[in-house]
Formats: C-alpha cells, sequence, structure tokens
C-alpha cells in the first residue's frame, strides 16, 4: 500500500521530516562553530515545548527532542532564551574566565562565526543535495533556441522569430534555455534587451514580459513574467547531463545562488508593485507543497528540501533582532563602534524584532488560508 503524501497526514509527515533535517544541520553549525570556538553549549534541541526524549553528553549538553516540530535551538551559556538574547544581569556575576565561555562574552570574532555557521550550514547542505541530485540523477538541459513564438505576445511583438538563439540578456550571456526563463519569470513589466543570434548575426531585440498567473500541476497558483517564446525537442536538443564531483559542486553553488537571486528579484518586484506579496507562504505552505513534492518521488522531494534550505538559510540572515542576522547586524554596529550596543538598547531590538518575526508569521498565515481563498 503506498502512502499518500498528498492527504493532511502525508503532508504533516513530509513536513516534519524536511523541516527537522534542515534545522538540525542549522543547529549543527551553530553547535560545531561554537564547540570550536570554546563556548559552552547548555542544550541541542529539534522542536520547542516539552521536551519528549533526551539525554545529558560528557561536554553537559543536554540533546533533545521537543513536541512542537516547528524549528529547533542550541541554548549557549549565558543566553536568557532559545533566540540568544543575552542575560545581561547573570552575565555581571560571572568571573571573567567563565564569562569568556558565554557567547556574549566570547571575542567578537567567535561570536560572529558562531552564529554566521547555521544560515552557511544550511547554505552548504543545498550545495550538496543539489551535486548528489546532479551526479546521480543528472540535469535536463535545452539549448536557448526559439521553436515556436505565441502569436500576439511580447516575443512577437518585439520581433523574435522562430529559429533566433538566444545569446544574452541584458548583456548577460546564456546558454540553457532555463537561464532565459529564470531571468524573464521575475521580471515581469521591465523592459529586457534579448541578444539573438539570427543568420550568424547579433541582433538586439527590446522585450518586456508579461505578468501572467498560471498553476502547476497541483493546482498551486504562481505568478510570473513570459515572453512567449517556446523551445521544441527539435530545435532545443533535449539531454540529460551528467556530472562528476567537482563539477556537480559547482553546479550546486550556482543553482543556490540562482535561488538567492530569484528571492531578491521577487522581493523586489513585490515592493515596486510589479508582483503580489501572496507568494509569501509560511508552514501551512511549506507543509502542502512538502507532501505534493514526496509524492512525486525522493528526487522531486530532495529537490524540495534544498531549496528550502536556501530559503531558512537566508530567513536566519534577516537583519531582524532574534534571528541570526540581527546577531550580526549587533556585531557590526559593535565593531564599528570598538563597543557593544547597550542592554536596554538590544532588550528594546529584541522586542522590534520578536513583532516583526510574529508579525511576518501571521502575514505568511493568512496568505496560506484565508488568503488563498480569494
Amino acid at each position: 500500500m503506498q502512502f499518500a503524501f498528498t492527504n493532511a497526514p502525508g503532508m504533516i509527515v513530509a513536513f516534519i521530516v524536511a523541516i527537522s533535517f534542515l534545522v538540525f544541520f542549522h543547529e549543527l553549525g551553530h553547535y560545531l562553530v561554537g564547540r570550536w570556538c570554546g563556548i559552552r553549549i547548555l542544550a541541542f534541541s529539534l522542536g520547542f515545548g516539552p521536551e519528549i526524549v533526551g539525554r545529558t553528553d560528557r561536554h553537559g549538553t543536554r540533546w533533545k527532542l521537543c513536541a512542537i516540530p516547528l524549528g529547533g535551538y542550541v541554548r549557549f551559556y549565558g543566553d536568557e532564551d532559545v533566540a540568544s538574547r543575552p542575560d545581561f544581569k547573570g552575565l555581571e556575576t560571572l568571573p571573567e574566565e567563565e564569562r569568556a565561555r558565554t557567547l556574549n562574552g566570547a571575542a567578537l570574532w567567535k561570536r560572529a562565526a558562531t552564529v554566521a555557521a547555521g544560515p552557511i550550514a544550511n547554505f552548504l547542505l543545498a550545495i550538496t543535495i543539489f551535486a548528489v541530485i546532479f551526479m546521480v540523477y543528472g540535469r535536463a538541459v535545452s539549448d536557448p533556441v526559439v521553436g515556436e513564438v505565441t502569436p500576439d505576445s511580447p516575443a512577437a511583438a518585439a520581433g523574435v522569430q522562430p529559429g533566433d538563439v538566444m545569446a544574452a540578456l541584458d548583456g548577460q550571456p546564456i546558454d540553457t534555455f532555463d537561464a532565459v526563463v529564470r531571468y524573464i519569470s521575475v521580471r515581469p513589466g521591465v523592459p529586457v534587451v534579448l541578444t539573438v543570434e539570427r543568420n550568424g548575426a547579433p541582433v538586439d531585440l527590446t522585450v518586456v514580459p508579461e505578468r501572467v498567473e498560471t498553476e502547476d500541476r497541483f493546482g498551486n497558483e504562481m505568478e510570473l513574467g513570459r515572453i512567449g517564446v517556446v523551445g521544441t525537442r527539435d530545435s532545443g536538443n533535449f539531454r540529460v547531463e551528467r556530472y562528476g564531483p567537482v563539477a556537480a559542486i559547482g553546479q550546486g553553488a550556482l543553482q543556490s545562488w540562482h535561488i538567492v537571486v530569484s528571492t531578491y528579484d521577487y522581493i523586489v518586484n513585490v515592493f515596486a508593485g510589479r508582483m503580489k506579496a501572496d507568494q509569501i507562504g509560511g508552514p501551512v505552505r511549506v507543509a502542502t507543497m512538502a507532501g505534493q513534492m514526496a509524492s512525486l518521488g525522493i528526487v522531486a522531494f530532495a529537490n524540495f528540501a534544498a531549496i528550502l534550505s536556501v530559503s531558512v538559510g537566508l530567513f536566519n540572515l534577516l537583519p531582524v533582532p532574534m534571528l541570526d542576522g540581527g546577531h550580526l547586524m549587533f556585531y557590526a554596529i559593535e565593531a564599528v563602534r570598538g563597543r557593544p550596543l547597550s542592554a536596554r538598547v538590544q532588550e528594546f531590538a529584541f522586542r522590534i524584532g520578536l513583532f516583526l518575526v510574529l508579525a511576518l508569521m501571521v502575514f505568511a498565515t493568512w496568505n496560506d488560508t484565508i488568503g488563498r481563498m480569494g
């Protein structure tokens, strides 16, 4: 009997597997670098809330699995809570030798390295997953050759013709049809200079992608830019390319970078009014997509996990107090000023950070539920 990942229990299982895997590596990054820097670690937790099972190792770290599988944390010596907010009053009472073993009392570079290690671990995990996929299963590619031009499309209006070889977008060379789709999809309403090779000579055409709403095979709505060119099997030379270990790692890093750039472009489009903010999702959407990708098989699920890992890394790098990026922002200010911000300022900033994170979660949950009914 095949397990149905597209029903509610299946989605929950797929979500817990994916998020626990990513959170474990994120927190492992904090843990390993923190230990290397001599910072004492009190707890390593998968999940929040009541402890289900756990053990304390010889270093005094409590490894535990908790009841609410929506994240995890590493709690350092001298932290007031799981968000690594410093216990300023407690730190003042510690001897200098003990204070140096706390996160807040360690050297600035040790603090920065320990905090940055979490998001970096997510990026490295994504690169590794992509690399394994490219080595074992390969990557489907096709040449950037125009097979068909959709009538009355932006490409038709710009003068694109079947047989044109798309060579560059805004001066950036391209070598696959996927590169065209990726670049155009996040630029609705933005003029793009498309350089094509026609009869052996370069021709520059200005095309303005139209914003379209489409659905994937599961009915999930997506908003993207499109110019109306189609690659065909005859024109595109469709193939699967496999890579050796070194090349696969390079391709994995490139794929991860594409996700970073696409995320940035989407945010810019939202603020510019070219795209809607309804693509910002929270746990409900992640769980839904986890189940959908799991139903397609291990490769689709692993690819989804890699994309999600990059997203987790990027989210944690936001310069918002409570997140890793907020801590790094404080450390950067400290490096410039020559001294840390006062305890009062940091406490106030953490309250603002908590409000921002909660507001984002409410907005994302609205998008995932009520917003999708509209």
